[in-house]
């Protein structure tokens, strides 16, 4: 096979994989989510953890997602909305990340309308204990976090039944995206209680709000064990009954992902726990995990409670967080590559203060470093270019006798010391680091709206002018010009089509992927302009021999 069939082999297979990678993301058909309709069911412990005999719920409680009053939160980092009913939290907004959409106004993380639906439930499992259909009640409709306090905490209390009483009790922290979520259980009645309770996310199965059609990112629940280590769980999955997760354990945590933010609800200490992910009425999914309650004998008290973590994807703050969290940023099957990569460009952050920089230092280390390999690519492809008149010869020679060309183009590489491979299979080692790079400048949610230079005030979302595309594909013209022509026309018409496709298609990409792009061919341009020239210089030498 010809270096040319290879290098354009190479660039068609690089292109498959952005082309998959954009348009894998499922388009599920616009359901309306009318409130009143929504029905979510009440998680069972299964066999392990039910073993405390606890009785199941009610079957008269009403299964829809019912509103009652509205209690308003709020802290440095935080605006929260919990509702009465369930005492579920329904409304999360990030003060620190503004909206995808509109700057002015912040991210909102969690939130039930008629268009989307992402909240935090909770509930207590037993006969006439609390789920998140309860109707609960608090002091005040409106928290704020006071001036020099850490800490802001919100009560809730349910009706007394069968002599138990029951009281949900959100705390915020200051400066943290964590939230404790636990329920205080006095057990006033004549009977030993063995409650067991459950911390579970709920959402729609559409893309999450911003997210560009053309850049595929995952969405859906994910699940974390020291055994099993970290595991996804597509919303397809769910529908088929096909979900690969430790069902119980005695760590990890469970979690809903998606672009840049995660909420996560994270079990602390050694503790049996059941995770559970299932579909639910109303194109609702589910994620959660059940935890035992030790037994309340009468006139005694129990307590429950489970961090969750409502937030960005920063990896310093969740690896601190638990075991394994920061896994959440998703870099794809090239983690081990992306990670460490990640790991260079904040450092390089800190020291320019500017992500855009940053981004070009990594591309000039990352080239620097495969500048070995680069060079033999391009001394190979310079040879291939000196020689095409010779080979062309040969073509003509030989016409349609395929063994014979083959044989004589063997000849001719033997005879100018040229592999026909020198020059595909360097890039071919360079594409996973390419690839994991791509995944690293995607996810990192420190992009999100970082601002570059003069027109570029968001590298993670497209160049609003198209300058950035179209500087790209230029650039990739002017690469075209120092390859090998090709001597199969269709291969020439592919080669001149293919710079106006890839401009096309980084219309759509981030600004920080397509600056990536744009310095690596820049670099890459000089590299091969130098190694062709000095082949060139060395060309009458090479005629006298």
């Amino acid at each position: 096979m010809e270096i040319r069939q290879l290098l354009l082999f190479g660039i068609f297979s690089l292109s498959l994989f952005f082309l998959a990678d954009a348009w894998q993301k499922e388009h599920r058909p616009a359901e309306v989510l009318q409130q009143a309709a929504q029905q979510i069911d009440t998680p069972t412990p299964g066999a392990q953890l039910s073993a405390g005999g606890h009785a199941a719920m009610p079957a008269d409680v009403s299964s829809k997602v019912l509103s009652g009053e509205k209690i308003k939160v709020r802290t440095d980092f935080l605006v929260a909305e919990i509702d009465t009913v369930g005492g579920d939290l329904r409304r999360l907004e990030l003060t620190q990340h503004r909206d995808s959409e509109d700057k002015n106004k912040n991210f909102v993380l969690m939130q039930q309308d008629a268009n989307s639906t992402y909240i935090a439930q909770t509930g207590l499992i037993g006969e006439g204990l609390p789920s998140h259909k309860a109707v609960f009640a608090a002091a005040a409709k409106e928290y704020q976090l006071a001036a020099g306090a850490d800490k802001l905490e919100v009560r809730l209390e349910a009706p007394e039944t069968n002599g138990v009483k029951v009281a949900k009790v959100y705390t915020f922290h200051k400066g943290s995206y964590v939230i404790d979520v636990g329920y205080e259980i006095a057990n006033h009645g004549a009977a030993t209680i063995q409650p067991h309770s459950y911390f579970q996310l709920v959402r729609d199965g559409k893309p999450s709000a911003g997210d560009s059609k053309f850049v595929s990112t995952y969405a859906g629940p994910a699940v974390y064990t020291e055994a099993a280590k970290f595991r996804k769980v597509e919303f397809s999955d769910i529908d088929k009954g096909k979900t690969d997760y430790p069902k119980n354990a005695d760590n990890g945590w469970i979690a809903m992902i998606q672009h840049y933010f995660v909420g996560a609800w994270l079990p602390q200490g050694q503790v049996q726990r059941e995770f559970y992910t299932r579909r639910l009425d109303g194109g609702l999914y589910s994620a959660g995990v059940i935890l035992p309650v030790a037994a309340i004998a009468p006139g005694q008290a129990g307590t429950v409670h489970v961090p969750l973590y409502a937030g960005p994807q920063d990896q310093d703050s969740l690896s601190k967080l638990a075991p394994g969290l920061e896994l959440t940023v998703d870099y794809g099957w090239l983690t081990v590559i992306a990670s460490p990569l990640f790991a260079l460009l904040s450092w390089l952050y800190k020291l320019v203060q500017n992500w855009g920089v940053a981004i070009i230092l990594l591309t000039v280390l990352i080239k620097l470093l495969f500048y070995p390999l680069s060079a033999a690519s391009y001394r190979s492809m310079a040879k291939m270019r000196l020689v095409t008149p010779k080979l062309q010869k040969i073509k003509e020679q030989y016409g349609d006798d395929r063994q014979r060309l083959h044989q004589a183009m063997v000849e001719m590489y033997k005879t100018e010391k040229i592999n026909p491979l020198g020059g595909c299979l360097p890039v071919v080692v360079q594409i996973p680091v390419f690839i994991a790079l791509y995944w690293t400048l995607l996810a990192s949610v420190e992009l999100r709206h970082a601002p570059f230079v003069l027109w570029i005030q968001d590298l993670s979302t497209p160049d609003p002018y198209y300058i950035l595309p179209i500087l790209m594909g230029a650039t990739m013209i002017w690469q075209s010009f120092l390859n090998p022509p090709p001597p199969d026309p269709i291969q020439a018409k592919v080669m001149k089509i293919m710079p106006v496709a890839f401009s096309v298609f980084f219309f759509f990409f981030p600004a920080g992927l397509v600056l990536y792009w744009l310095v690596n061919n820049l670099l890459s341009i000089a590299q091969q302009w130098q190694i062709t020239r000095a082949s060139e210089r060395e060309k009458p030498a090479h005629g006298k021999r």
